[in-house]
């Protein structure tokens, strides 16, 4: 790399992070003022030029920010548990409708915009167009005490299905794949993003993580996990490449499976590579976006300047108030707002499409000011909505709660937060007939089992007891039938964590055990962590 590759890219970083932190003090988007660097450093200044060397640099930030955005936003056990739901419904009416009528400005087949685009090309703009952002929901929710209320949960969770389907058809558009866009071709290339998808989870979830530990404790190579990942990451980004996907959806998808990592790894692994995005690569990416800003997108017509800016924006709304309401979901109009919400993945992808050429300038420098003013002013109508949002007698809420809302409604609180000691368990000389009549409770399937000394025996799953004769249950002990080879919860675990290993194991009840003595405490069930959510929602009624 160059002198003068290296000089820019020092520049970039020093004058990002200090607009950063003066634009911090009028609460505005660290984004901003990346992009506003790359503008003041690059168009106004002349200093820094996009180079090839720069490029080059820049498209391993590109890789790792969007495996970041796969990490935090995308939720595919969220969406994949509401598919059967009137959520589902909702978003689904919304992103096709947001879709068909930015199609109409982006490409020219109702109308000619004199955009130029392929359809294909057309396609993956107006997905970029339709996309919300779960960050942002999220953000705003929880900073406004909600993410637990009725109203908080609705928006979160139709947010999580329109971004996944957004995603996807821009997945399916954008990159370096076929441009013919055909039954065959979309179908090739779904049954690609979803054998690509459960490689990369089946690798994430089952392979990487005990690889990773048992090399940790055996070589204790300091910051191991962070290394294994990152290597990781790039190596499935070219194996997403060679698949025919384009490399940064590979990494997004990469995020999403990663995301179910034990938290031990995550603690390893996602505080270091945040802070090499967020004080490098970020900041260098998005001021290369500034780099291309200007004001050429003025010598466009004022009507197409208006209908870029104004038709997605009415479509995006209309399309979602109307899938809100076709669901039957109540307050229509604050999902509706939720699902405007905008992030940085819009413009990250706006400056692929720049990249790959299916964009120019004036377009990109456009439609990246459309994104500023929805960074800003969609937390402001989102709290306006759900601010004035009435209750409702007849709350819809998803069964079960997406995932993802457990980890953002409920961060940092662990085990003993929401543990209660003076539970009374069932002893295992109780016969079956005994601990049916008098310990089987409705929507629980598994119940912890102590013996004589209230220390735990066992786990007993309903499920367990069909394979065993009525007629033996009043003289069988509850002990013979339980399994003693059980998952367990620390103490001192995050309930994120702990709700995790339930849904891997399917087990709904484990037994609590401190860390160091091995000592019993008690039990934790998945109906216990839910309903720090629901009864919180429920309750708001």
């Amino acid at each position: 790399m160059t002198h003068e590759a290296l000089l820019s890219i020092g520049l970039l970083i020093v004058v990002a992070k200090l607009v950063e932190g003066a634009l911090g003090r009028f609460h505005l988007s660290a984004i901003v003022g990346y992009m506003l660097t790359g503008v003041i450093l690059g168009p106004i200044a002349g200093i820094v030029e996009h180079t090839v060397e720069l490029k080059a640099f820049l498209g391993i930030g590109g890789f790792l920010f969007f495996f970041l955005i796969g990490l935090d936003e995308i939720d595919i056990r969220g969406f994949v548990a509401t598919i059967r739901g009137r959520f589902f419904v909702a978003a689904t009416i919304s992103v096709v409708a947001s879709l068909l009528v930015s199609l109409v400005v982006t490409s020219d087949v109702f109308y000619d915009f004199g955009l130029g685009l392929k359809f294909t090309d057309s396609l993956a703009l107006a997905g970029i167009l339709s996309l919300s952002s779960l960050g942002v929901v999220a953000k705003e929710l929880s900073d406004q005490g909600r993410l637990r209320d009725p109203i908080g949960i609705q928006i979160f969770t139709t947010v999580i299905i329109a971004e996944l389907l957004a995603m996807l058809v821009v997945g399916f558009t954008i990159g370096e794949h076929d441009h013919h866009l055909t039954l065959f071709s979309m179908m090739l290339l779904m049954g690609k993003i979803a054998a690509f998808t459960i490689i990369a989870w089946l690798l994430s979830v089952r392979v990487f993580p005990p690889i990773i530990v048992a090399l940790q404790r055996l070589l204790n190579v300091p910051h191991l996990s962070f290394g294994l990942i990152l290597g990781i990451l790039f190596m499935m980004v070219i194996a997403a490449e060679n698949m025919g996907l384009h490399g940064k959806l590979g990494a997004l998808l990469i995020g999403a499976a990663l995301s179910g990592l034990p938290h031990q790894v995550r603690r390893d692994v996602v505080p270091g590579m945040r802070s090499v995005a967020d004080g490098l690569f970020v900041p260098l990416f998005f001021a290369s976006a500034g780099l291309h800003l200007d004001l050429s997108f003025l010598e466009m017509p004022a009507w197409v300047i208006a209908a870029l800016v104004t038709i997605p924006l009415a479509g995006k709304f209309a399309g979602a108030f109307i899938g809100a309401f076709l669901a039957r979901l109540d307050r229509p109009f604050p999902l509706a707002t939720g699902l405007m919400a905008k992030g940085v993945a819009e413009i990250a992808l706006l400056l692929v499409l720049l990249d790959t050429g299916v964009i120019q300038d004036d377009v990109f420098s456009l439609l990246a000011i459309v994104m500023f003013l929805y960074i800003l002013l969609t937390p402001l109508l989102i709290r306006y909505a759900i601010n004035r949002a009435r209750p409702s007698e007849n709350t819809n809420l998803p069964d079960p709660l997406p995932h993802s809302l457990v980890r953002f409604a409920l961060d940092h609180v662990t085990v003993n937060d929401i543990l209660d000691r003076t539970h009374v368990h069932p002893e295992s000389g109780l016969s079956v007939r005994e601990f049916v009549d008098r310990w089987v409770e409705p929507h629980q399937q598994d119940y912890v089992i102590v013996d004589r000394n209230g220390e735990f025996s066992g786990i007993v799953s309903l499920g367990m007891l069909r394979y065993l004769p009525r007629e033996v249950w009043a003289h069988t002990p509850i002990g013979d039938v339980v399994r003693h080879i059980t998952p367990r919860a620390w103490h001192d675990e995050l309930v994120e964590d702990v709700l995790q290993r339930m849904t891997e194991t399917s087990v709904t009840a484990l037994p609590v055990i401190e860390r160091n003595s091995e000592e019993f405490l008690g039990m934790v069930t998945s109906l216990e962590i839910l309903e720090l959510i629901t009864l919180d929602a429920r309750g708001a009624n």
